[in-house]
């Protein structure tokens, strides 16, 4: 399925009321929402480290997710539904999430979030390339790159297993934005049941990896609540906002969206954290904003 044929597909959510409000947002809100959490999730997680350990606290972060997704979503209905296609697609998305999850924290663990993201972006950027119609885009995806590298500290680490898992964390995230896209688009009841039998899928792939790590939550529940708090804000609230823009955003414009990630993470730093951004940070916000305020859609007359 081609960008524009994505780009007019919406899956359907929910029913009545709920379903018109839903579909009526713009789907730009529900990634902005994404962004925010994108970075809190991660940010409470490292804290978190040294009590519950790395793997611990994907488990946690995965296993909170399907306690909130599977009385909603029902994902065993989900999968026992789908056809043979539609199975393959929500095992490999599932896999893929787990891997990810795990991946991405072992580089935080490692290595600083800024360079993870960089490395991160690097992927989405080809898939943003794929979709480009015209020069205008290939302008504005020029001045969202510009101001991504002004925005975050890219530099190289001696730390070849933590850039390992960064790169694989990267790929594995371009993964997530194509298998996301389609997911959105197929016949697996919504894009929201077919993110809960993903989720639920890769519970199971994570489930003997991390899981004596995370016994010592279950002993504290200050531990537990905040270890709940990350997953909900890590794996529930940016997953089910990026299903419903992927619904309604071409794979390419989801992609360049993506560059405002460094974004919210700096105005996080300063609203949160009081960390002032410098004229180079500000001059990087406004090349991104003005590349996304540009970007043309590959459905746009």
């Amino acid at each position: 399925m081609d960008d524009q044929a994505q780009a007019r597909t919406t899956a359907p959510i929910g029913s009545g009321a709920l379903s018109g409000v839903v579909t009526s947002m713009p789907p730009h809100l529900w990634f902005g929402v994404s962004a925010v959490f994108h970075y809190l999730g991660p940010a409470f997680a490292v804290l978190l480290f040294p009590h519950v350990g790395v793997l611990g606290m994907a488990w946690l972060r995965i296993a909170t997710a399907v306690l909130v997704f599977a009385p909603l979503t029902r994902p065993w209905r989900t999968f026992a539904r789908a056809d043979r296609p539609t199975r393959l697609l929500l095992l490999t998305f599932g896999a893929s999430l787990a891997v990810m999850n795990c991946s991405f924290y072992l580089a935080l663990d490692r290595l600083p979030i800024s360079l993870v993201a960089a490395i991160e972006f690097v992927g989405t950027i080809g898939v943003a390339l794929v979709g480009l119609r015209c020069p205008r885009n290939v302008a504005t995806l020029a001045f969202a790159v510009t101001g991504t590298l002004l925005l975050i500290d890219v530099r190289w680490s001696s730390d070849p297993v933590g850039l390992f898992w960064a790169f694989l964390n990267g790929a594995l995230f371009v993964g997530y934005i194509v298998l996301g896209h389609r997911v959105a688009a197929s016949g697996a009841g919504d894009g929201i049941a077919g993110l809960g039998a993903a989720m639920a899928i890769a519970f199971v792939v994570v489930l003997p990896i991390g899981l004596t790590d995370a016994l010592p939550a279950f002993f504290s529940p200050p531990l537990l609540a905040a270890a709940v708090g990350v997953g909900i804000c890590s794996s529930v609230i940016p997953y089910i906002c990026d299903q419903l823009a992927m619904a309604r955003l071409p794979r390419s414009s989801f992609a360049l969206m993506l560059s405002l990630l460094p974004v919210t993470a700096t105005l996080i730093g300063v609203i949160v954290l009081r960390q002032i951004p410098s004229f180079s940070d500000c001059l990087g916000i406004a090349l991104v904003v003005a590349g996304v305020a540009f970007h043309k859609p590959a459905n746009a007359g």
